[in-house]
This record gives structure tokens, C-alpha cells and sequence, in this order.
């Protein structure tokens, strides 16, 4: 009886040792962050959260930063990072790129209790672009490739509408959803997809309260089908321990800090209030939609 009351006690003991084991191979976490506004002002964001990761997980945390989506995307694919913040297009190019190898953790949930975000054209609010087809022949600016509603949902809903290659006088990538509101502004571009949450959270919002451009300058006058805010994602080979460890972190998070949950959700303009767990199945139609537009260029060319 004392054998198997002792054995019992050493499995309890060692279930907490074994969850722990993970550090022995991660002594430090990277997670990446995509490329929707300067390197300064994400790095500024994520750093109170960098410091709470550190002290919830016990090991050394570090932002990876990348000049667009798929210097994130790749470092994912060639491990180079555990974990990363993507857009659900993102999502599903680093889940094509790994042959299934990303796992999504966690996702956004609004105060509103919506859980999506939508894909807004904008221009100048006094250039007289004010729908669609004033948008004939002009210059309409993508984000990213990568990006879900900087070009994946709005390429893809615009299509059921109009041929974007012919309709528009050009398509080029702004490089980010900053640079490319901030070239309508300019009027280097007639128009740039981007994102919304809601009325008083979005992309130009946020550039609103930075100052970057004037409020009334930028003006929303198309809008995609709601989409499936984008997840906390990991690589999937990663120790089942590590992975629920950060999502309870995350989870956690709102609580535990406030501050960081704040800052790294959009700071004063934030409308999210938690996060909320997800998997596969929920982005399976970004999947799909993807390789619907790699059709379509495939066909172009």
C-alpha cells in the first residue's frame, strides 16, 4: 500500500515538472507582429505585453518585426519564431506555406460582443470618390498580399463586382494599411483598402489620434462582409504545455494586466474587451478563399 501510495505521490509531483519542461528547450519565446503601422509605434504597443509574457511564461520574450507580412509568415515556417499575431489571410497563408503546421490559439472579442472586423475602401473625403464606380480608371492601393482586409476579402468581394485588373487604372501594395491611407492623404493614391472595427475603432481611427493625418481627411465609401478577426497563432509542433501556457496567459491577460492588454489592443481607440479560443475550422474559409485568388492569378497568367 505504501509502494503504490508513494508512486502516486511522484506522478502528482512530476506532472507539474513535466509541464514545465518545455523551458529547458524555449528559454526564449519569439513572437512576430505583422506590419499594419511602424516598426515604432508596434514595437511601443507590444512592449508592455513583451514584460507580462515574461513574467506569466519565466522565460526571456522577444518581438519579431518584419517589413511586411511574409517576412513574418516565413520566419514561421522556418522556425524562427513560436508564436505570432496574423490576420486571418496571414493565418491562412502561414497554415498553406507550413502544409498545415500553425495551430491558432486565440482571437479578439469586441465590447459589442462581435468577434470580426470589416475591409473599408477609403480616399480623400473631398476628392468626390464617394462609391464604387467613381473609382473607374483610378488608382485603388492593396496593403499587403498577405493581408486579410488590406487585400484577400476585398480583392475577392470587389471581383464578384467588377475585374480589378481592368477596372482600376492601377492596384499596386502600399507596403502597410498606414502607408497606404497616408497615400490617399497625399494623393499619391485615389483609394487604399484597409481595415474598421467599428465607428470609433479602425486603421484611421488610430492615425486620427496619432496624429498622423486630420480627422475628416480620410473618408470610408466601401465595405466588405464582416470577417473572422485573425488569431494568436503557434506553431503546431510545439510542446503541448508551452501552448496552453500561453493561452492561459492571454486569457488571462485583461486581469492580470490591464495595462498591456490596453496598449497592445489599440490603446485609447480599443474596443476589444478579451479573447476568446478558436480553432482550424474557423478560418477554413480564408483558406479557401486564398487559393481561390492563387486561381485566379494563375489564370492571368
Amino acid at each position: 500500500m505504501r509502494f503504490i501510495t508513494a508512486t502516486a505521490l511522484a506522478a502528482l509531483i512530476a506532472v507539474p515538472a513535466l509541464a514545465e519542461g518545455w523551458k529547458d528547450d524555449y528559454q526564449v519565446i519569439k513572437f512576430g507582429i505583422l506590419s499594419g503601422e511602424n516598426e515604432k509605434d508596434r514595437i511601443a504597443r507590444y512592449t508592455p505585453f513583451e514584460q507580462y509574457l515574461e513574467k506569466e511564461l519565466g522565460v526571456e520574450v522577444e518581438i519579431f518585426t518584419a517589413g511586411n507580412y511574409d517576412g513574418v509568415i516565413q520566419a514561421m515556417a522556418a522556425d524562427q519564431i513560436e508564436f505570432a499575431f496574423l490576420g486571418s489571410s496571414a493565418y491562412a497563408a502561414a497554415y498553406t506555406a507550413t502544409n498545415g503546421g500553425v495551430t491558432p490559439l486565440v482571437s479578439r472579442l469586441q465590447n459589442d460582443g462581435s468577434t470580426g472586423y470589416y475591409s473599408v475602401i477609403v480616399t480623400r473625403c473631398d476628392s468626390g470618390l464617394n462609391d464604387l464606380a467613381s473609382l473607374e480608371g483610378k488608382v485603388l492601393a492593396f496593403a499587403d498580399p498577405d493581408s486579410t482586409s488590406g487585400y484577400a476579402v476585398p480583392y475577392f468581394n470587389l471581383s464578384k463586382e467588377v475585374d480589378p485588373k481592368t477596372y482600376f487604372s492601377a492596384i499596386p501594395f502600399s507596403g502597410s494599411h498606414e502607408a497606404g491611407v497616408q497615400a490617399v492623404v497625399n494623393g499619391t493614391f485615389d483609394a487604399a483598402a484597409t481595415y474598421t472595427t467599428n465607428e470609433i475603432s479602425g486603421v484611421v481611427q488610430k492615425m486620427v489620434t496619432k496624429g498622423m493625418i486630420k480627422d475628416g481627411e480620410a473618408c470610408e465609401i466601401w465595405r466588405s462582409p464582416e470577417i473572422t478577426s485573425g488569431p494568436l497563432t503557434a506553431r503546431s509542433h510545439l510542446p503541448e504545455a508551452l501552448m496552453d501556457a500561453m493561452t492561459s496567459a492571454m486569457m488571462e491577460l485583461p486581469e492580470k494586466d490591464p495595462v498591456a492588454f490596453k496598449e497592445m489592443s489599440g490603446g485609447e481607440d480599443s474596443t476589444q474587451k478579451a479573447w476568446i479560443e478558436v480553432d482550424q475550422e474557423r478560418y477554413q474559409w480564408i483558406v479557401e478563399m486564398r487559393e481561390w485568388i492563387k486561381e485566379e492569378r494563375r489564370k492571368a497568367n
